[in-house]
């Protein structure tokens, strides 16, 4: 047996089976998975990727206790815009924790490498992450860290009034 067509079966192997599907293009196209009741995910439609984040609302990268950011949604007594902290009560340090900056300088690399508008000089540089580094060295992150305390209140703080 051959697959150069000297034998018996018309030049195929028998596990062979030429039978592909047509194509019809009069064939209702079936939704891909991203898309829900006629309501595409906003990745999908090409949102601008300057804010695009992983989560939470626009533009804030939470920070603090993670079970009071997780219990955010359930507290019925306040609503979430009820349970911020006024910029001048806030008792947190200004400082930036390690972990708020390799957050938010992921978080920025990943929208500069999805074509984001970059909001310093360049010079030359194309790695997206050290186009990061230069944005928060020159503190032009347009990014806000939000501080969950132990009792579900919360302080926002933007990345120009943080210090490292």
């Amino acid at each position: 047996m051959s697959d150069f067509g000297d034998d018996d079966n018309g030049g195929f192997s028998p596990t062979y089976e030429n039978e592909e599907p047509e194509y019809d293009p009069d064939e209702p196209v079936e939704p891909f998975e991203g898309e829900t009741n006629g309501q595409v995910d906003d990745l999908a439609v090409g949102q601008n990727p300057d804010q695009l984040l992983t989560h939470g609302e626009r533009g804030v990268v939470v920070s603090g206790d993670p079970a009071a950011a997780a219990n955010r949604g359930k507290a019925a007594e306040k609503a979430p815009k009820d349970k911020k902290i006024p910029s001048d009560q806030r008792t947190t340090t200004p400082y930036m924790t390690k972990y708020e900056r390799a957050r938010i300088l992921g978080t920025r690399a990943l929208q500069i490498s999805m074509n984001a508008p970059v909001l310093v000089d360049l010079e030359g540089e194309t790695d997206p992450l050290q186009i990061a580094i230069k944005e928060l060295r020159e503190k032009k992150i347009p990014l806000i860290v939000r501080r969950y305390m132990p009792d579900g209140w919360y302080e926002d703080w933007t990345c120009e009034e943080l210090l490292q």
